[in-house]
């Protein structure tokens, strides 16, 4: 796409630095679709003298968006938008579901698919007996052309038939579904920490890049576990949302 102007505003009487501003109403062109990924915005010097900033603020806003993974600097193309993080609510739904409830076009690579018995802490865990034999799959998540997260579950092999081309075809959670298993509660745990170097080449990332991690156990209306996921999210393209209530 062609290089655009978009339109900021600047209140140079806030209490808010200049460079966030710019940014601030970057993000919120691209957030928006105004700006869509692939365009070309006007060169950090254009812009700045058509702000009446100095560079240097305009250099610094423009890396904020790309250390936000909102932007990208191509050799030979200029500043790019990018694709806007993928928003998942901190709910019981798959990633899957997410990304198609938000036209991403999830599809899916299954990079190991194995039976074998569940290990005793997974046992524990999902409180099933020791040696339970459980699917144990490792996947390769994309929302659009884009490599997304990492995922490795287990599902207790009772359940359900599982193939790995049943999963890079469906979400996991939409298999459940269909095999009528209605889930209901799940306990979930999110952290961060930095890409190992196979993370980072899966992912197309470098290493020791940020990363989000999500742990679940999930069980269905009837009280069964029914899955364990250890999940990994390139920190640049996905955030969760939390709703927080007051008593």
């Amino acid at each position: 796409m062609n290089r655009v102007a978009p339109p900021i505003q600047v209140d140079r009487n806030s209490p808010v630095p200049l460079y966030f501003q710019v940014a601030q109403h970057l993000e919120q062109l691209i957030e928006s679709g105004e700006l869509e990924p692939g365009t070309r915005l006007e060169n950090e010097i254009d812009l700045a003298d058509r702000l009446r900033l100095s560079r240097p603020t305009m250099r610094r806003a423009i890396e904020y968006l790309v250390d936000r993974g909102l932007l990208v600097r191509k050799r030979g193309v200029g500043t790019q938008v990018v694709h806007a993080k993928v928003q998942r609510p901190v709910e019981l739904t798959s990633l899957y579901d997410d990304l198609v409830s938000t036209r991403r076009d999830p599809h899916t690579r299954v990079l190991s698919f194995a039976t074998g018995p569940a290990p005793d802490a997974l046992a524990l865990e999902l409180g099933i007996p020791e040696g339970t034999a459980v699917y144990v799959f490792e996947r390769l998540r994309y929302a659009e052309a884009e490599p997304l997260a990492l995922m490795r579950n287990h599902v207790p092999a009772d359940l359900l038939r599982l193939t790995p081309e049943d999963l890079e075809s469906q979400g996991l959670y939409n298999l459940l579904r269909a095999n009528g298993l209605n889930l209901r509660i799940a306990k979930q745990s999110i952290g961060a920490r930095a890409a190992t170097a196979a993370e980072a080449r899966a992912l197309d990332d470098t290493r020791g890049a940020p990363l989000l991690t999500m742990v679940r156990s999930a069980y269905d209306d009837q009280g069964r576990a029914v899955e364990h996921g250890d999940h990994i999210y390139r920190a640049s393209r996905y955030s969760f949302d939390l709703t927080l209530t007051g008593w």
